[in-house]
């Protein structure tokens, strides 16, 4: 059994952390106008006739940028949402976009756009995509190599391999794949008052697998902490599926019974409904959500009948300037932590693209 060396003092908080990012799912659902945004007549304009421009000169969407994307009056707005996600509650949904006019090419150029005013886009898969297409593909969840994603079944409270995530809602489903939100802060604030002793065991290094993703030379599997205390910041990193399945490796370490203790409490205070809430993505809405400050879920779902029908989203992993310095064990995730241009999944031979379909 490998042995697990206890954090020291200084990798972990010294109390309660009391910062606008630790809120109460009650509090955000009371609360809307703190997160919901309706985009204007003109502003829907402004972001069409910016992609009209940028089809127009025949272009590839990957190669989109903030300079060659042009939002003169939007672009304050996104400015602001920039500091809302690193330093603020961490998420915002801007709502109004009117998708089912627009073919996917045109919504997949205004949405990477949009996420160039925020940030690079990072790669979310080893074939190099960087928007992603979350839908059920038919995936078996049971498979190990198996991302959640590409599945109905709930995923379960996450963070993304990335400073921000963000969603871009095509068509919804039949019925659930609601979206779901919770403060990483606000559930280690609960762990601390209620069993310091297994908030503390968060801060040791835990196996995550790669989900047969793995960069050259490297382990099937991360040993990163669920809870990182670095330069004054509380960073979470967990998908619980991919900590249990970790486990079928035998040279990974091994889960003791007071981690899966702390970490079945850590899954209880995040299903807390007290502290998470959830939202129904209608077509149009784009959501960003900080990965180092917020864990993501979404519920089951029955999808339409109707293949052209189905549930889709479109997803960008994006790296932020002016973010949080990253703890050194997150080079495992990223390959390089330089703030700016840090995240995603990249293996031998990666090309950036967009695929379409």
């Amino acid at each position: 059994m490998n042995a697990v060396s206890a954090p020291s003092a200084i990798d972990r908080p010294p109390g309660k952390i009391d910062v606008p990012s630790a809120w109460l799912g009650a509090e955000m659902k009371a609360d809307p106008d703190r997160w919901l945004i309706s985009l204007s007549a003109g502003e829907i304009a402004e972001l069409e006739s910016a992609a009209e421009s940028y089809l127009g000169r025949s272009r590839q969407i990957a190669d989109i940028t903030k300079a060659s994307f042009p939002l003169p009056r939007f672009g304050a707005h996104l400015e602001a949402l920039k500091e809302k996600l690193l330093a603020g509650l961490g998420f915002e949904v801007i709502r109004g976009l009117p998708v089912a006019k627009y073919s996917q090419e045109f919504a997949a150029t205004i949405f990477c756009g949009v996420g160039a005013h925020l940030g690079s886009a990072r790669s979310q898969n080893a074939a190099g995509h960087i928007l992603g297409h979350v839908r059920d593909t038919g995936a078996d969840a049971k498979n190990p190599n198996t991302r959640i994603y590409q599945t109905s079944e709930r995923q379960t409270f996450h963070t993304d391999s990335s400073d921000v995530v963000g969603l871009l809602c095509i068509r919804e489903a039949m019925e659930g794949g609601d979206s779901l939100l919770v403060s990483t802060t606000t559930i280690y604030n609960a762990m601390f008052d209620s069993r310091p002793d297994l908030a503390a065991l968060l801060f040791d290094p835990i196996a995550t697998d790669r989900r047969g993703e793995v960069p050259e030379n490297e382990k099937p599997y991360l040993e990163i902490p669920v809870l990182n205390w670095h330069a004054g910041f509380l960073t979470g990193f967990y998908q619980r599926q991919y900590i249990d399945s970790a486990q079928r490796f035998p040279d990974a370490l091994r889960l003791t019974p007071a981690h899966v203790e702390a970490l079945d409490l850590f899954d209880a205070l995040a299903n807390d409904p007290a502290l998470h809430f959830g939202m129904r993505l209608q077509p149009g809405d784009m959501q960003f959500v900080y990965n180092h400050a917020l864990l993501h879920d979404r519920t089951g779902f029955r999808d339409w009948p109707d293949a052209g029908q189905k549930r889709h989203l479109l997803r960008l992993w994006l790296s932020m300037e002016g973010d949080r310095p990253l703890p050194d064990c997150f080079r495992q995730r990223y390959g390089s932590i330089e703030i700016g241009n840090r995240g995603g999944i990249i293996t031998k031979g990666t090309s950036l693209n967009v695929p379409l379909d």
